[in-house]
């Protein structure tokens, strides 16, 4: 099985462009942190529109869409889902919400992570909500000929649970021991659950669940996003080119 080392493997995604912009991070969180003060009221209206927006992108990645009438009417609870696409952007709504309102309280566990799987199946009609994968996924993509090829071959079905149950333990010991900074774990995390896909739908999905759930956690909630999100995207692609590599 795979192993994920939280403890030395860190230390090599820490390029100089990498160490500028997480402290380019930390000091607009600051700075954030006046503005939650004095704007409290506008930034509880834009975090309604990064709900909506969110919840229709993060869909869009697997294939999921509404019009957006309809994506704002469901993330409001004004109209029930019509179609299988609506039941899984429904679905998606309820676990974002409970992210938002009990992130404090919600850790990453393996029962969690099926918790998450099952909510986000909750109001569909297929039943792999809350289940590990059975088979083997693989990760493709077109060639130029636009023939199918492996990109990427995920931990085998059999070592799913086991790879789940690892992975949380090695993130949540490093993280409480807070030596190094949440914003490199975080991304590590992510890419490696992604790098199990351990569901046989809703991997992607999933991802952005955990990704908020866990900058909830450990930055102290950013509400307006958009610089930091600039950022955080940047130190992914690094991570995943480096980490893809490696696997």
């Amino acid at each position: 099985m795979r192993q994920y080392d939280y403890v030395n493997k860190p230390s090599e995604y820490l390029t100089s462009e990498i160490v500028t912009l997480i402290a380019g991070i930390h000091e607009h969180k600051r700075r954030q942190d006046l503005l939650i003060e004095t704007n409290a009221d506008e930034l509880n209206t834009t975090l309604d529109v990064a709900k909506i927006q969110s919840t229709g992108a993060s869909n869009r990645i697997e294939g999921i869409s509404t019009s957006d009438k309809r994506l704002e009417e469901l993330v409001h609870e004004k109209s029930e889902p019509q179609n299988r696409s609506e039941q899984e952007i429904f679905g998606y709504k309820e676990v974002l919400q409970t992210i938002h309102e009990n992130y404090e309280y919600i850790s990453p566990t393996p029962n969690i992570l099926l918790q998450f799987h099952r909510d986000l199946y909750s109001y569909s009609d297929i039943s792999i909500g809350g289940n590990y994968k059975n088979s083997d996924n693989i990760i493709s993509e077109a060639d130029e000929k636009g023939k199918a090829k492996a990109k990427f071959i995920p931990v085998p079905a059999y070592q799913a649970k086991d790879a789940i149950k690892a992975l949380c333990q090695k993130f949540t010991t490093a993280i409480n021991k807070k030596k190094i900074d949440s914003l490199i774990l975080i991304p590590m995390f992510i890419l490696n659950f992604l790098s199990i896909h351990p569901f046989n739908d809703g991997n992607g999905r999933m991802s952005k669940l955990l990704t908020l759930l866990l900058y909830y956690r450990n930055t102290k909630r950013c509400k307006q996003v958009q610089f930091f999100g600039t950022k955080k995207k940047i130190i992914m692609h690094h991570l995943q080119n480096i980490i893809l590599e490696f696997y």
